[in-house]
């Protein structure tokens, strides 16, 4: 398995993903943006900002290299300290307009380490979760479907550690609340030889495609009001809280001197913190935390 057929798969899903949401859209299209990186390689970001339906969306590509792998990738690799790196992937964030369409983040990604004596050590990422903000039972469990049967043709129990490694990532400590309501993630896979690991990454990429264009073309015209997205601009900020605080892929991105404005393009464009706020008891805004925001089988 060549890095190359890699990238060109990633490529491919970038575009993929990019018209998906232009067809949803219907008004906007995306900015297109390639850069460099200081150590070799670069990526291509495309951004769609302002639409009718999609307030901002990034999907950016990169493939960069570097002389060392930095502190979030050493600290679960510690052999590999001060070994030169490749890393590719696909990163999404998608925040729509109207707050009855649910935010989503997706990633894919591809690490190559040359270890000392000359051999490589590689591992795949990714996954992809949901963060509604109004929540709707059938939402949920298409999106659930999806990720299940991007996991079943590797084994039974692909799915349910997946989903636990996700629910278990995607969560603010500080609140002591999940960021949404989940799907699958996992990192470091190199149990399994590179062509199955690949094959699950194209799976994995695949069926967030199909988990959540269904959603955003069944919520997109719903009516909503001042109200909605107040509440949206507020919930938006647990999401800036996660991004900035735990998420690793943001944390490689900057202290491997990657691109700032690609890294942080997953930042919603309005958001809200209100002190001590509290939804009104039995409204559908309290409902998000009361019911939708708990783990579920």
């Amino acid at each position: 398995m060549s890095p190359e057929k890699i990238k060109q798969w990633l490529l491919s899903l970038q575009n993929r993903i990019c018209q998906m949401v232009t067809d949803e859209e219907g008004e906007r299209q995306f900015i297109e943006d390639a850069w460099t990186h200081t150590q070799g390689g670069g990526g291509l970001t495309r951004v769609l900002t302002e639409g009718a339906v999609i307030e901002k969306a990034g999907v950016n590509f990169s493939q960069v290299h570097g002389r060392a792998l930095v502190a979030a990738a050493t600290a679960r690799h510690p052999d590999l300290v001060d070994c030169p790196f490749e890393a590719m992937g696909v990163s999404v964030v998608i925040h729509p307009r109207n707050p009855y369409v649910p935010t989503t983040h997706a990633n894919v990604r591809f690490i190559q380490v040359t270890r000392k004596d000359g051999s490589h050590h590689s591992w795949f990422g990714g996954g992809f979760d949901l963060t509604p903000y109004y929540g709707f039972q059938e939402d949920c469990q298409h999106w659930h479907d999806e990720a299940k049967a991007a996991c079943d043709p590797y084994g039974h129990e692909v799915y349910p550690r997946f989903k636990k490694w996700c629910d278990d990532y995607f969560y603010l400590k500080h609140r002591n609340e999940p960021r949404g309501i989940g799907g699958i993630f996992f990192d470091d896979l190199y149990e399994w030889d590179i062509e199955k690991s690949f094959a699950f990454m194209c799976d994995v990429g695949n069926h967030f495609i199909s988990a959540y264009q269904p959603i955003l073309r069944r919520r997109k015209s719903l009516p909503y009001g001042e109200r909605e997205r107040a509440f949206q601009r507020y919930r938006r900020g647990r999401y800036v809280e996660f991004n900035l605080i735990y998420d690793r892929g943001t944390l490689f991105g900057l202290q491997s001197g990657g691109r700032t404005e690609s890294i942080l393009m997953s930042l919603p464009p309005a958001v809200e913190w209100k002190y001590d706020w509290h939804p009104e008891p039995g409204s559908k805004e309290a409902e998000l935390t009361e019911v939708f925001l708990k783990r579920t089988d």
